[in-house]
């Protein structure tokens, strides 16, 4: 690859990172409120990569073992991605990101766990830092702490289905995982609809019905923030390195807290000590990806003949 290819993924990189960026900050633009949003947004992803694959005639069949843990993982995404559009409601953009900064750290935890590996000592010590950093966002913002409650506890779902999709990605394409995770997920927040309606709505029920712009980031949502971004970002790990595309989605709560901010304006806008906070676990999250690369760097070295 020339160096003009190389920069040119990097911008793409960044791209993708600032769309993701964007979803919360979507959440709070859609008029509906997150169960809803989450049913609308894996429909459109699911209703797209089927008639791509309908034109393509790509056979997408799996074994009916597999297409449980499949569908199961779609449970999964459903959830995270319901309190995460949730906790941006019920408090702001910026703060649910926060909350979502320590997806990573949650799976430097939940991943040894998963595969019977150690925890290594840098792990212990940046999650100690991100529970430092909650612990200064609750000092100074007690008022949202449901809403960075249910961030973090999105996050760490996103971390157990993270875990789970790398294995699953070593035996299935992608793009078929990501259709059957949609089909999964939409199944989710349908079979959730009833429960939710009836103790979480104060007895308005079910808003279904889109209206004014909310079609238009419903299809931004569910065809540029899902579809796209994810069959981008799967192009671009063929060529990057996994430590440069870690540590540059590391930075989606950087950008989507600037977006919060300079579209909401005041409203976004939160205390000094909620920054503080933010920025000690941002701080954490970006020396993961460092820290672990030089981990490897070292048992590289101690290998006789390297």
């Amino acid at each position: 690859m020339s160096q003009k290819d190389i920069v040119k993924d990097y911008l793409m990189l960044h791209f993708i990172v600032l769309i993701w960026g964007f979803t919360a900050i979507l959440g709070l633009l859609i008029t509906l409120p997150s169960v809803e949003i989450v049913f609308y947004r894996t429909l459109i992803a699911c209703g797209f990569l089927g008639l791509v694959f309908l034109v393509k005639k790509r056979k997408i069949r799996l074994a009916s073992q597999e297409l449980g843990k499949v569908i199961g993982t779609g449970f999964l995404i459903s959830l995270h991605w319901i309190l995460f559009f949730w906790a941006a409601q019920v408090s702001t953009a910026s703060v649910c990101l926060a909350g979502m900064a320590t997806t990573s750290l949650w799976t430097a935890l939940v991943e040894p766990l998963v595969n019977r590996s150690k925890v290594k000592w840098f792990e212990i010590m940046l999650g100690m830092m991100v529970i430092s950093g909650l612990y200064v966002v609750f000092s100074f913002e007690g008022g949202y702490w449901l809403g960075l409650t249910m961030a973090v506890s999105s996050a760490l779902i996103a971390a157990i289905f993270t875990v789970i999709n790398g294995r699953l990605t070593k035996r299935h394409s992608p793009y078929v995982l990501t259709f059957y995770e949609m089909l999964g997920a939409c199944i989710f927040s349908v079979l959730f609809m009833p429960f939710y309606a009836v103790f979480f709505t104060d007895g308005v029920g079910l808003q279904l019905v889109p209206i004014g712009l909310d079609w238009l980031w419903l299809f931004v949502l569910g065809g540029v923030c899902t579809v796209y971004a994810f069959s981008v970002s799967v192009e671009l790990m063929r060529r990057l390195t996994a430590f440069a595309i870690n540590l540059t989605v590391n930075l989606e709560p950087v950008y989507g807290i600037v977006l919060a901010v300079l579209i909401f304006g005041e409203r976004e806008k939160m205390t000094s000590g909620f920054y503080l906070g933010t920025l000690i676990i941002l701080i954490s999250v970006l020396l993961y990806p460092v820290f672990n690369y030089l981990n490897k760097r070292r048992k590289v070295k101690r290998v006789p003949g390297v």
